[in-house]
């Protein structure tokens, strides 16, 4: 009879368990205060206090003020509501600056506007993953409308300078939109200290429920509504509100705002650093991608040469170890991370690469039973890889893709 193994999970960039204290606030209002916060009665009243109180969290986590946050379903929505009411509210200027490390929400909506006749300039990143700053100035010489980028990364955990992103910016007289989904809650933001004029977050990534976020807006900023329809969150979201969702979402922001004061978010830090000189002293030929630059204190995305990234998974997953991947197969065919391209790892390392992303619920003995079953899943695959001694010898002298790779 087979045993199932022990659950490790190292995958909390994808998704988060939802905290015990987020599920005890949010079921009561399914069974019992379920009202509508829109109903005139005291019943709904109560419902739309439990909001309120919801958008004061959030608006404490990143240094706002509660009448700029506005409730939305998730990250993507937040984004896409972002990006279209900025160039929608900018009208006469039609050029969009983003990254090449953006999430797919952003790049694609970002495209979709250039196929509308938008000018859209996509900013480069280093070998570590940093935004080309360079590339941004010369980029804004030209009148734009918006400059989206993100916070942090979600595949490597690099954090971009928004103070200095804040500056070239503002001085060019753009918007500024952050997608904030991976940052908010590991690392401190405040808003109050800096020019962003719209920024998204997302409840499932900081032990919060899935199918609800935040958009927030800075007052004054002009705004145009991506759903239409009644009067929730003063006209600038139409439908009814997501009441569990929200107050999951207030919650969990309330125990991320306490986790960052408490040293909670810098012991994931000391994990993190455990794994990855663990598995860099025990394993040859593999890197750490984004070293060397400012990055989220949960995130290591490390490259392990000769082998595919997703052969890791399977192996890992065997063994009840979820962790991801730096490249995806699509239709048959590998394509390697967008993120890992942008930042020119070389061949040997580009689809071997994984992710591993942890919580502060992640324990030190999950970590140290990577570090006991990594070695054997490695070099398990590199025995079988379809690279022989002689092209292993060339790659590393080269760091080249073959034209042509093995079969």
């Amino acid at each position: 009879m087979s045993t199932i193994p022990p659950l490790t999970y190292l995958d909390n960039n994808a998704t988060t368990q939802v905290s015990e204290g987020v599920l005890d606030a949010m079921l009561p209002f399914y069974r019992q205060t379920y009202g509508n916060p829109s109903s005139m009665h005291r019943f709904g009243g109560e419902v739309g206090l439990a909001i309120k109180q919801a958008r004061y969290e959030v608006a404490a986590l990143i240094g706002a003020e509660p009448t700029e946050v506005v409730f939305t379903s998730c990250g993507s929505e937040g984004n896409n509501s972002a990006i279209r009411s900025a160039v929608a509210t900018m009208a006469g200027r039609r050029r969009i600056i983003t990254t090449a490390v953006e999430h797919p929400c952003v790049l694609n909506v970002c495209r979709q506007l250039e196929k509308e006749g938008y000018d859209l300039v996509v900013i480069g990143v280093d070998g570590h993953g940093q935004l080309d700053l360079v590339q941004l100035a010369e980029a804004l010489r030209t009148p734009t409308a918006l400059v989206s980028t993100m916070a942090a990364n979600n595949e490597t955990g690099v954090t971009f300078p928004l103070e200095q992103i804040g500056e070239l910016v503002k001085e060019a007289g753009a918007l500024w939109h952050v997608d904030a989904v991976q940052m908010v809650g590991k690392a401190p933001i405040d808003l109050r200290s800096l020019p962003v004029d719209l920024l998204t977050l997302s409840a499932h990534k900081i032990h919060g429920p899935k199918g609800v976020g935040a958009l927030y807006l800075r007052r004054g900023v002009r705004f145009q509504p991506f759903l239409l329809g009644g009067h929730q969150e003063r006209g600038r979201r139409a439908g009814t509100e997501n009441v569990a969702g929200v107050v999951g979402l207030g919650q969990a922001a309330s125990e991320a705002r306490e986790a960052l004061q408490t040293g909670a978010i810098a012991a994931v830090g000391v994990l993190r650093d455990r794994l990855e000189v663990g598995l860099q002293a025990l394993i040859s030929d593999c890197v750490v991608n984004g070293v060397g630059t400012s990055r989220l204190a949960n995130t290591s995305n490390i490259g392990f040469k000769y082998i595919e990234g997703e052969s890791i998974l399977f192996s890992l997953d065997s063994f009840g170890i979820c962790a991801s991947s730096g490249s995806a197969c699509t239709s048959g065919s590998l394509e390697a991370s967008h993120v890992l391209r942008a930042m020119a790892v070389p061949y040997t390392t580009l689809h071997g690469s994984i992710r591993f992303s942890l919580s502060r619920f992640t324990t030190a003995e999950e970590v140290d039973r990577v570090l006991e079953l990594m070695p054997g899943v490695v070099q398990r695959l590199r025995d079988l890889s379809p690279f022989s001694d002689d092209d292993v010898a060339w790659l590393k002298q080269m760091e080249l893709a073959p034209t042509n790779p093995k079969e």
